[in-house]
């Protein structure tokens, strides 16, 4: 009886002892688990704070190109005239604006759309033709940004087939709605208008969409070499 007690004694000694000599290893082990967890939520946090910087200095800097090719172009007389509709002309200031879509998304894209919106009013005074151009725009890469939801091999036809549908349907509402209430046109001139609308839309929506994958797809591959 004597035996077994010492015997059960010096296992709990044995057990304690293990205890205490691993103890501090295990320890050890938590606390640099616990570093490693906390660095690799910091760095996701820097990541995520970096990234954030990126967009909004990109977006920044697009959104000011969107100023510059308006600025120039108007004051230029760079602008070309559609030949049905000569006060309709090409510009190319949705370009920065598509591109902004595809670098940065959405977000990105719309700001830029109204940077613009608000770059025609500070510079005619147009309040009405500003937010015809910036609404042209917006839906343009709303179309491009409802496209790039698709699988892979459809993305990119579809995003530009999409940009133009979208663009040439809300231009054409809006101008059903502005030029006879704004400008006082009669609505069955309106509607004798609308196929050429469309077909200049179809036109500046394409140089916008197509002019905005090159750079975009130019900027890619600089990435990938460097």
């Amino acid at each position: 009886m004597t035996d077994s007690l010492t015997f059960q004694n010096s296992e709990n000694i044995i057990d304690k002892t293990k205890i205490s000599l691993f103890f501090p290893l295990k320890l050890c082990c938590t606390c640099r688990a616990n570093i490693k967890e906390d660095r690799t939520q910091g760095d996701k946090s820097l990541k995520d704070r970096y990234g954030k910087t990126v967009r909004l200095t990109g977006t920044a800097i697009l959104a000011a190109m969107v100023i510059v090719f308006d600025y120039t172009l108007k004051f230029s007389g760079l602008k070309i005239p559609f030949p049905w509709l000569p006060f309709l002309k090409f510009d190319f200031t949705g370009v920065p604006i598509a591109l902004s879509l595809l670098l940065y998304g959405l977000p990105s894209g719309g700001l830029t759309s109204v940077v613009a919106c608000l770059g025609i009013i500070a510079r005619s005074g147009d309040v009405i033709g500003s937010l015809m151009k910036g609404l042209a725009e917006f839906s343009t890469i709303l179309g491009m940004a409802l496209g790039l939801y698709l699988p892979y091999r459809l993305r990119r036809s579809f995003s530009v087939v999409l940009g133009l549908v979208f663009r040439v349907i809300s231009m054409s509402v809006f101008n059903l709605v502005v030029l006879p209430n704004y400008y006082g046109m009669p609505l069955s001139a309106v509607f004798g208008l609308l196929p050429m609308i469309g077909v200049f839309n179809a036109m500046q929506g394409g140089i916008t969409v197509l002019l905005g994958y090159f750079l975009y797809e130019a900027y890619s591959r600089r990435m990938k070499t460097n």
